[in-house]
């Protein structure tokens, strides 16, 4: 059966490698890195620290909205049993780096970037919920206090 629905632009699946590599380009843009593997870098170490943040449901559906290379390296890492604050995530990123605390920061940044483009607000605000305080900041987002 042939029909003419389309499906948006944002909800097609590109080939295998396609997305991945315009992920690397959204954040080698982002973070002004000079090459590509530089960019790639970021992207192992930044997701492979979230994937130890991160727990049921959030950490499932974040890495269903990354490309398969990406959600590999979020997944391959055991969640810590007591998530970090976002500066306490900056500081390991940076020590097992051996980055300074502004370049594990930059590169959170970056990276973080690309994955809310694909994630979604929704589901980055449901990330943040999970997530201690200091996160907001590092998806770009205002971390607003509950109301009293």
């Amino acid at each position: 059966m042939i029909t003419d629905v389309r499906v948006p632009l944002e909800q097609q699946q590109l080939p295998y490698g396609t997305a991945y590599e315009q992920m690397l380009e959204k954040v080698r843009y982002e973070g002004a890195y000079p090459t590509r593997e530089r960019a790639e870098e970021s992207v192992r170490l930044v997701l492979a620290g979230l994937g130890r943040q991160l727990t049921g449901d959030e950490r499932v559906d974040l890495a269903a909205c990354l490309p398969q290379e990406a959600a590999r390296a979020l997944t391959q890492q055991i969640p810590d049993p007591q998530p970090l604050t976002g500066w306490a995530f900056v500081k390991d990123l940076a020590a097992r780096s051996g980055a300074s605390l502004a370049a594990a920061r930059w590169d959170t940044g970056s990276v973080f970037a690309a994955v809310s483009a694909h994630a979604g607000s929704d589901l980055i605000t449901r990330i943040l919920h999970q997530l201690p305080t200091g996160w907001a900041l590092l998806f770009g987002r205002a971390e607003l206090a509950p109301a009293a």
